[in-house]
Order: structure tokens, then C-alpha cells, then sequence
């Protein structure tokens, strides 16, 4: 039989359609798949709707070697994932008599003084030719199914049934017929420029990669304040895997350089902190537009204490003046939202606290408040280190309110990593 390489997870649910769930059991069958060297090509949510999950059905079986659908195994009328798979594979239904003696001993071990209902007896009911996946957590078995050189497993929805379920396949039945490679993901994360220019500097080592052996594949994806660079290839061992992404990796640095902020995907939260720490350093912040959000995150981090000394919110002018010590008539002359006031607020809070490093942001959020000259979205960045003339910038973002605050606490944590590099060499350096 060909190996499986290729995969389609179909996850099955009304639910899932709304905003009230969040299919997350795709996002683990994709990490488990691809620990076996099995790439998910295809991922669809669809309702409980017996001739909508069948069209979809057909129309990904012939693209994949292997289809995973989780959900819609239970007793109820909605739970049409058997009926629809054996349709589609022109199988009949048969009760499994033994599946249906485990449900009544399940009822009865539970205490309930009824009897099983009848409609639970749909859970036994196995298309001609599937294999039972015993589920020790629920009611509902799994079923794995050959389709021709294919297979097609059938797993419950709720995640602690479905994840158990799915580590016996990864034992068996699935590493049995796996391709034997390992695919192998490097994530990089990028600050400091647009997909466009990312894309067209990065062009020449795609075409490299394409011809390469073993083949680096390549995905670039613009993100709120980041862009994000997905390498993947295909290999026989993890050894190789890892050195050809370790080689891609150090092409990527050398054409983007420091704009490259993360080579493991790390956060730039997570990034910052790294350097503040291993250099002994601490920070403070002011903050206005951004409400406390760069400060918020730089303390998600767990052991932000070591580094992270203070913040403030200085929303009104008179807080900037009163805590911080920005002159009225430096707001007066340049505005509260400018470099002038954001750098003011930077060495206010840094020579406050006492600390190396005073961030000051500033600027117009929206949806009001914008000007010609300063529209919505205008933002002004500044950091202050000891013994350093301040650094400041004065950004336009696009967006709603949100994400101006996002890519403000983006910008002012990014600004406070090129410096802390240039502040201390980074470690085992000379």
C-alpha cells in the first residue's frame, strides 16, 4: 500500500459555525499528523447536515490519503457523520452487537434505574468493513475505515475522548502506514516591514529552497505588527530536518538582519524579556493611548518581575505633567501627541524609577480625536537609556481602535529590543 502523506481534517458540528465554539481538535490532529510525517492539506468546519458533510466529503477524498472527521457520532438525530461517510463509500450500516452489550453495561454501571435508550443503539451502528477504535472515555466508538489505498478515521467531538482515541491510531494503525519522514517547522517572526517588502527581499531564497534537497517550503503571512514566515520540509530524520531549517534560517538573517525577531516563534514579549534579563536590565513605562497594553504584556510573561519595575497611564495632560514632569508648554507647543511629549514621558518615568530603560507612548487611538495633521492612528514612541541620547519615532497605523493599540505596543516593545541589542552583545559573544 502507498504510504500516507497528505491529510484533510473535517471537523463536524452546527456549533462549531457559531461564535459560541472553537474547533480546536484540528489543531492537535495536526500536530500529531505531522509528527508522523502526514501534512494537513485540507481543513473544513461543516454543520450537522447530512448532504452538505457528504458533498464535502466528496470533494476531498480524491486530494488526500487520509480523512479525519471528529464529531457527530453521538445518539441524536444531528449525529449524521456515519450515515454520511457510508453513503459516500457505498457501505451498509450494520449494528454491532458488541458495541451495543458495552453501552447497556455503561447505563447500568452508571445507576440509571431505565433502561438504554434505543436511540443511543445509532453509536453501533459500523459501516461494512471499519475497524472499532474503543473509546474508554465516552459513549461514542471511533471507526477507522480502508478506502481503497486511502483510510478515513471517524473520532468524537469532546476533546478528552477524542485525544486518547487518537494516540492508539498514532501507535497503530496510522504510524503503520505513514511515509516514514518527518516534517519539520521553523516559524520566524518579523518586525519592522510590510509583507510586500518582506516577500521581494526574501525572493531569491525561495527559488533556492525550491531546488534545494531536501525542499524548503516557504509561507509568508502579514499578522497584526508582525509578519510571520512559516519554513517547512520533508525529510527522513529529524537531524536533517533540523539543519536544512538552521540553513534556511541563517539566509533569512542575512538578508533581513535585526529586523528578524524571532527564529523559534517566540513573542516579541517573550523576545524582550529574554534580553532584559540575561543583561540585568529593567524597564519602566508611561503610557497613554496604549492604556497599560505593552506593560500588560510584557507581565503575561511568566518571571516578567526581574526585569519589569514600574508603569503608569498618563492619559490627560495633566497626569503627564504631574507624574511625569512633560512641561505644559512642551505639550502646549508641539501637542501631546509628538515626539517632543513622548520622549518628555520616557525620561520622565526613567528618571523616576530609577531604572535603564523609560518607554513613553503616545497618541490617537480613534475612533475620534484625529486632525489632518494628525489623523487617527498617529502614535509617537520614544525610549530613554542611560547614558543615550533618547530615541523616538512618530507612526501612522490603520485600523479600528484595537488594533491602533496593538501595533503601538508593538512598535514600543520592537523599539525597546533594537536597543537592549545594540546595549549589550548578545550572549556568547565577545
Amino acid at each position: 500500500m502507498i504510504p500516507l502523506k497528505r491529510a484533510a481534517i473535517i471537523a463536524v458540528g452546527s456549533e462549531l459555525l457559531t461564535p459560541l465554539r472553537v474547533d480546536t481538535n484540528s489543531l492537535f490532529i495536526t500536530e500529531q499528523l505531522n509528527l508522523l510525517g502526514i501534512d494537513v492539506t485540507v481543513k473544513a468546519v461543516v454543520g450537522d447536515a447530512r448532504a452538505e458533510l457528504a458533498q464535502l466529503f466528496r470533494a476531498v477524498r480524491p486530494r488526500v490519503d487520509v480523512v479525519v472527521f471528529t464529531g457527530g457520532l453521538g445518539p441524536t438525530d444531528d449525529d449524521v457523520t456515519r450515515e454520511a461517510v457510508a453513503a459516500v463509500l457505498e457501505r451498509q450500516l450494520i449494528e454491532d452487537e458488541a458495541i451495543t452489550d458495552r453501552l447497556r453495561a455503561r447505563f447500568a454501571a452508571r445507576g440509571f434505574t431505565s433502561p438504554m435508550p434505543e436511540n443511543n443503539r445509532r453509536q453501533a451502528m459500523v459501516p461494512e468493513g471499519a475497524r472499532v477504535i474503543e473509546n474508554t472515555r465516552g459513549s461514542a466508538p471511533g471507526l477507522w475505515l480502508e478506502d481503497g489505498e486511502r483510510v478515513v478515521a471517524l473520532l468524537p467531538g469532546p476533546p478528552r475522548e477524542l485525544k486518547p482515541m487518537f494516540a492508539t491510531l498514532m501507535d497503530g494503525w496510522l504510524k503503520e502506514r505513514a511515509a516514514g519522514a518527518v516534517l519539520a517547522r521553523r516559524v520566524l517572526r518579523i518586525a519592522g516591514r510590510i509583507e510586500s517588502q518582506t516577500d521581494e527581499a526574501l525572493q531569491p531564497l525561495y527559488r533556492g529552497w525550491d531546488q534545494s534537497s531536501p525542499r524548503i517550503a516557504a509561507t509568508i503571512l502579514a499578522a497584526l505588527g508582525q509578519i510571520e514566515l512559516y519554513l517547512s520540509t520533508q525529510t527522513t530524520s529529524r537531524e536533517v530536518a533540523d539543519k536544512a531549517l538552521d540553513a534556511a534560517t541563517e539566509q533569512v538573517l542575512t538578508v533581513i538582519g535585526e529586523d528578524v525577531f524571532s527564529t523559534r516563534g517566540e513573542s516579541l514579549e517573550e523576545v524582550v524579556g529574554e534580553r532584559l534579563a540575561a543583561a540585568g536590565l529593567h524597564i519602566a513605562l508611561a503610557e497613554s493611548c496604549t492604556g497599560g497594553l505593552a506593560t500588560s504584556r510584557l507581565t503575561d510573561v511568566a518571571g516578567s518581575s526581574r526585569y519589569v519595575d514600574r508603569a503608569i497611564i498618563t492619559y490627560s495632560n495633566e497626569a503627564k505633567t504631574a507624574l511625569l514632569g512633560v512641561p505644559p508648554a512642551l505639550i502646549a507647543e508641539h501637542g501631546a501627541v509628538s515626539e517632543a511629549v513622548a520622549r518628555a514621558m520616557a525620561e520622565g518615568i526613567r528618571e523616576r524609577s530609577g531604572v535603564e530603560i523609560g518607554v513613553g507612548i503616545t497618541g490617537i487611538a480613534g475612533p475620534g480625536g484625529g486632525s489632518p495633521e494628525k489623523p487617527v492612528g498617529t502614535v509617537a514612541v520614544a525610549v530613554a537609556t542611560a547614558g543615550a541620547a533618547t530615541t523616538s519615532r512618530l507612526y501612522r497605523f490603520h485600523g479600528e481602535r484595537e488594533q491602533v493599540k496593538f501595533q503601538a505596543s508593538q512598535a514600543a516593545l520592537d523599539m525597546v529590543r533594537r536597543l537592549t541589542a545594540r546595549i549589550v552583545q548578545p550572549q556568547g559573544t565577545e
